[in-house]
């Protein structure tokens, strides 16, 4: 099915996911806990690991499984695990033992680490017109995380799916932000990093999306991939110049 292009001339509004589009995991963290389990691997290759890992995560909730329960989380540390290439003998351990440290008290430690370019691209699409609005499955926090890391003066609006009671892909979570930020659907341009949830649920609800892609892992899908938010930054400001 063909989708229209693009209109980033005519761009009011951007919905943004918050996860590895705004900020990621905090790999320090994750390096740390595996190193104490005996696997030792740099912050490039978690980063490499993680983002090859969303594919995977993007079928499972394409069979509907929620992006904020147990069963998903387990689903993520073990493919992130197996692409680092831990033998399989050791992954249902690691994964018993990392799931209370990463999802216990302190669990907004995970997502923690603002991404590079983030707050100059957040400015500079302000300084474009832009009204940015945070459309984001999460557990109640990410409000808190963003006010926390600086970002939340940047942003119109945040919508949390835990609060908002739809969580995407349901179409009911994107047309809510619209109805609640005033914006329309044509104009509005969703920027997000799982497939089945930002490129399928935004197009469902009727708004234009792009993906995340900042190592070519989602190649031959049919949607608009920017590497981060600086580059389609980037695409905004010349298709406006």
């Amino acid at each position: 099915m063909a989708h229209p292009p693009i209109p980033y001339a005519e761009l009011e509004t951007m919905f943004l996911d918050v996860g590895n589009t705004l900020v990621s995991m905090d790999y320090a963290w994750i390096g740390d806990e595996l190193a104490k389990r005996g696997v030792v691997v740099p912050f490039d290759r978690l980063q490499r690991a993680e983002a090859a890992s969303r594919p995977t995560i993007s079928r499972s909730i394409a069979g509907d499984a929620s992006t904020e329960g147990l069963t998903t989380f387990e689903l993520y540390l073990n493919t992130i695990i197996t692409k680092l290439g831990v033998a399989p003998e050791r992954r249902g351990e690691l994964v018993r033992e990392l799931v209370p440290v990463f999802r216990g008290p302190g669990r907004e430690k995970l997502w923690s680490y603002v991404l590079p370019g983030v707050p100059e691209a957040l400015e500079e699409l302000r300084a474009l017109g832009l009204r940015l609005v945070v459309v984001s499955n999460s557990d109640g926090s990410v409000e808190r995380v963003l006010v926390n890391l600086g970002l939340r003066p940047y942003l119109e609006r945040v919508f949390d799916s835990h609060i908002v009671g739809y969580e995407k892909p349901d179409p009911r979570f994107f047309q809510h932000a619209l109805d609640e930020s005033d914006a329309k659907s044509a104009t509005t341009l969703h920027i997000g990093d799982i497939y089945a949830a930002d490129i399928e649920g935004g197009r469902a609800a009727g708004v234009h999306t792009a993906l995340v892609d900042p190592f070519d892992d989602w190649e031959g899908v049919d949607c608009t991939r920017f590497r981060d938010l600086t580059e389609a930054s980037k695409v905004i400001r010349e298709a406006r110049s």
